[in-house]
């Protein structure tokens, strides 16, 4: 018989599953990371298949490592800005395929300050500084003022809509960022439910048997201990922040065309979350598209099929025709 998990982390981790070799990176919600990134990328300064990697200012006189890339076919667009989800693995070593069907935008993807771009660190060997630093409120204000100094160095440049881009636990940010991103054409979710992240988690507690050390961390960190205190691996200061975190309200109410794509079979965020959130977003002023793909995972890949590619897809016919409306260019 197999260890039990000894973190919620871990438990939720295992139901990922693998990437299966397709060059997916599958990025879990909240706490929860994904497959590893392959081994060997070169150190920075970088450059592969057209990303390079370069630093751009966060808060508190911190930096944070961003890939960017342009155009791969002439004439450029639009431009997507991503923030990927949670773990310690960066999207440096897997972005030239993840990204590969953006042919007319060009790409900025931001990343944690206490993360390499480059690292393939696996899911569980996160390391206790990243652990220490790892919250959203932290992140958010890092990536706020990365966007913000984005934005000033390209003053004077032909503008570009650009979208937000969020992957799993990434979505969670982006309603706090849209002030910072300059011709906001709208937010793509993909892997990610909506639902306020407490919400969110307690659907995937239950889901996987663990409510009740659910329950417990709720306890945990309405409680007396120190923001430093590592339960089910992650800080005190994480879950506060997660317990208290609105997501649902702002995704709902607004003013940005929304697009949320995910896998209807991802074995890690239930079907119940994503109908939740769908069932809200319906009464949005500003226009929301839907779209589960059968047979996909939690990264949007399934056995005949490359969910993200397919994401793209949709992103270029619509930067075609971009006064036909968000939702024309996504088929039901």
């Amino acid at each position: 018989m197999s260890p039990v998990p000894r973190t919620l982390a871990a438990r939720f981790a295992r139901a990922v599953g693998r990437c299966a070799g397709r060059g997916a990176l599958v990025l879990a919600s909240a706490w929860l990371a994904g497959c590893a990134a392959p081994a060997g990328p070169p150190p920075l300064p970088g450059e592969r298949a057209g990303f390079a990697v370069r630093l751009l200012p966060a808060d508190r006189g911190q930096h944070l490592q961003v890939l960017e890339r342009a155009e791969r076919a002439a004439p450029a667009r639009y431009r997507v800005i991503v923030v990927p989800g949670s773990g310690c693995a960066g999207m440096g070593p897997v972005a030239a395929r993840y990204f590969a069907g953006l042919l007319h935008a060009q790409l900025l993807v931001l990343h944690k300050p206490w993360m390499d771009a480059d690292a393939a660190t696996a899911p569980g060997d996160c390391s206790a500084d990243f652990v220490r630093a790892d919250a959203l409120g932290a992140w958010r204000d890092h990536a706020r003022a990365a966007l913000r100094a984005d934005a000033a160095a390209r003053a004077g440049t032909p503008p570009l809509p650009q979208l937000l881009v969020g992957i799993s636990e990434g979505a969670e940010l982006l309603p706090a960022l849209t002030p910072e991103v300059p011709h906001l054409a709208g937010l793509v979710l993909l892997g990610a439910s909506g639902l306020d992240p407490r919400d969110a988690g307690a659907l995937q507690a239950q889901r996987h048997g663990a409510l009740a050390r659910w329950q417990a961390l709720g306890l945990a960190q309405a409680g007396a201990w120190p923001d430093g205190r590592v339960l089910e691996g992650r800080s005190l200061r994480y879950w506060r922040d997660l317990w208290h975190w609105p997501l649902a309200g702002p995704l709902s109410t607004g003013p940005w065309p929304l697009l949320q794509v995910w896998g209807a079979d991802d074995a890690l965020v239930p079907a119940e979350a994503y109908a939740r959130f769908a069932d809200r977003a319906r009464t949005r002023a500003a226009p929301y598209c839907a779209r589960s793909l059968a047979g996909a995972d939690h990264g949007l890949q399934g056995p005949d099929q490359d969910g993200v590619q397919q994401v793209w897809a949709w992103l270029e016919q619509w930067a075609r025709a971009p006064l036909a409306g968000w939702c024309a260019a996504v088929p039901p």
